[in-house]
């Protein structure tokens, strides 16, 4: 018990470090950097090109900092994001569409456009740069303007 005593009243008499809040600049730059990035595509040279009648398309990403200034957390942020049904159409493969009989309107989509797809529709894989899904042309649902006005579930 002295033992004890002793290794406590040493510790006391020790200044305890401060931790110095460092990092909340470099959160800050993050935070910005990562909104800035907030769905854009990859890189043209990084992209798969989509055979036949498959689309390649981006997944929507929620922002991470809502209006009030709160930080969305990481899981959370990340189960928005594999559950979301939004994307952004980045490239059509040479068949896509174009069966007149099958689409007599023509196209349901267009390169650059955001639609709406089944939660689990499509093949999920990560390149450099983020995660893409190819659907095939008639797993798109919708198109939509503004992929920020669907509710997405977390």
């Amino acid at each position: 018990m002295k033992k004890t005593e002793t290794l406590l009243e040493s510790t006391k008499n020790q200044e305890i470090p401060k931790v110095k809040l460092a990092l909340e600049p470099d959160l800050k730059k993050a935070a910005e950097e990562a909104e800035a990035n907030r769905n854009k595509p990859p890189s043209k040279e990084k992209l798969p090109k989509p055979t036949g009648w498959r689309i390649l398309v981006l997944p929507f990403q929620p922002k991470r900092v809502t209006k009030g200034g709160i930080h969305i957390a990481d899981t959370a942020a990340e189960r928005q994001h594999l559950a979301t049904v939004c994307g952004l159409v980045l490239a059509m493969g040479p068949d896509c569409y174009a069966d007149k009989k099958r689409y007599p309107e023509g196209p349901w989509c267009k390169k650059g456009e955001w639609v709406i797809f089944a939660r689990y529709a499509g093949s999920r894989f990560k390149i450099m740069g983020g995660e893409v899904r190819i659907l095939n042309e008639d797993e798109v649902l919708a198109t939509i303007q503004d992929p920020d006005e669907i509710l997405h579930d977390i």
